[in-house]
């Protein structure tokens, strides 16, 4: 196997040999539907080189602006924004470009935010410049569709054309199949844990081009901004970045490899790995040599009180679990997931949250909209009418804080239709808004219907749209 380099960046497309035969890789938008022919990019295969190129060509930086225009995101230590990207691309790009020629290019400094996690604690994102982050964009890119193909069946986060909906329905496949033990493994820290020299060399393994390692690097080991203050990185892959996720689906696919290669079956979300076998015993034995080969051979950290051995129906992935129906596995939506959803619901339905009902209806819209689009797969439509109910009567709690007082909730009351005994009983009866929620005429008047009127969708509604298509 030989190599054609292609230094002359002019150049439309350069050679990769395989043998007697001639691979050609062509620049984006060029000839053909896909951005790059490829060969096989496994770690002993072929290294791809000539793609410097490919990654700063007018197209490939075109839709890499775009697509951080589209993002938007938070902006980084130059408080520069999206909004100004694409002008300033027009002016400024040829100096950066020609310091990128130079190799004197050098990142930005990251801006360090923190976030909390759902299970509790904080989570550590590394920011990068606008700027930084279309190159970074535009190296992802062209590298994806390289390194993508090569990587395991079982793995399916942050990954073109995969999803967490194929994990889970992967997984459930297993459990139906009698693997009804789970490993669940829990790599802790594992984005700050990184080593870079390791994460480096299986980037070595299937790209050549030597400017771009050394570009690649350089982000890699961009430091963090701390109260002012730059501060030296020596390890992990920060949230974040637009690389991050092709880096650590690299560090981990020998994590992938290798669990083939024992012939497990299990699934893999970035860095959340279940395995699944079909005993309990079994299940220990697999946790106790995972975790010791993960720790020698990956050099990382696996978190032995968040990593568990269960029953499949017991442990929890990606927000959802599963049970046993009439013989069958289905697809159930995990209890954490539902605490955060009606958390998230109490405070879009607060009564002291003083915004117009349209208002507080459009915002509850699009919560309900995104919450289902992602829980439809469940195969439980009885959760999602039991939710309706409890929104609606958050909603009428809500309303009848909002008449005030006595004599506006009886005038309104009467308005929309309500019996004068059940207003009377309402208006009287001791005890809070959420007491009168359930009341009958607040039930009489605020019906499902008049909801609907005033705008609000449904969980219901939008579930059974989605299970059709």
């Amino acid at each position: 196997m030989t190599h054609e380099r292609c230094d002359d960046d002019s150049k439309p497309a350069c050679r990769v040999l395989v043998g007697d035969e001639t691979v050609h890789t062509s620049l984006p938008g060029q000839g053909s539907n896909t951005s790059l022919v490829f060969t096989e990019v496994n770690p002993t295969g072929v290294r791809v080189d000539g793609l410097w190129g490919q990654v700063f060509s007018d197209a490939n930086m075109a839709r890499a602006v775009r697509q951080v225009v589209a993002n938007r995101g938070a902006p980084g230590v130059d408080a520069m924004t999206v909004d100004v990207l694409s002008e300033w691309f027009e002016v400024s790009w040829p100096g950066v470009y020609g310091s990128l020629l130079e190799g004197s290019f050098k990142p930005q400094s990251l801006c360090r935010v923190e976030i909390p996690k759902p299970g509790g604690g904080r989570r550590m994102l590394g920011i990068p410049t606008v700027v930084d982050r279309v190159i970074q964009t535009a190296i992802a890119q062209v590298l994806v569709p390289i390194i993508d193909p090569g990587f395991s069946d079982s793995s399916f986060g942050y990954r073109p054309g995969r999803s967490a909906h194929q994990a889970v329905q992967t997984a459930r496949e297993y459990v139906a199949d009698g693997f009804g033990w789970v490993v669940a493994l829990d790599l802790d820290r594992f984005f700050d844990r990184v080593n870079h020299d390791m994460v480096m060399a299986r980037v070595a393994r299937r790209v050549a081009d030597k400017r771009l390692l050394k570009l690649i690097r350089a982000f890699v080991e961009t430091g963090v901004m701390v109260d002012g203050v730059k501060q030296p990185v020596t390890q992990g892959t920060p949230q974040g970045s637009p690389l991050s996720p092709l880096l650590s689906n690299l560090m981990l696919d020998d994590l992938d490899q290798e669990l083939e290669r024992r012939g497990h079956r299990f699934v893999r979300y970035a860095d959340d790995v279940w395995i699944y076998v079909s005993s309990q015993r079994a299940a220990v034995r697999v946790l106790n040599s995972v975790t010791v080969w993960v720790e020698k051979r990956l050099k990382l950290k696996v978190n032995r009180h968040k990593s568990t051995v269960g029953l499949a129906t017991k442990v929890m992935m990606l927000g959802f679990g599963f049970l046993l129906r009439n013989g069958t596995v289905q697809v159930r939506v995990a209890p954490e997931a539902v605490r955060r959803m009606k958390a998230r619901i109490r405070r879009l339905t607060s009564r002291s949250w003083g915004v117009s009902l349209s208002r507080r209806l459009s915002i509850l819209n699009r919560f309900i909209a995104g919450w289902v689009a992602y829980f439809s797969l469940a195969d439980t439509p009885s959760l999602f009418t039991r939710i309706d109910q409890w929104v609606r009567r958050r909603l009428r709690q809500a309303q009848w804080d909002a008449w005030k007082n006595n004599q506006t909730r009886v005038r309104e009351l009467y308005k929309l239709g309500a019996p004068s005994r059940a207003i009377y009983v309402a208006v009287t009866r001791p005890g809070g808004q959420w007491r009168a929620s359930r009341s009958v005429a607040l039930n009489q008047a605020l019906t499902n219907r008049w909801w609907v009127d005033q705008g609000l969708s449904t969980f219901a509604d939008h579930y059974q749209r989605h299970r059709h298509t």
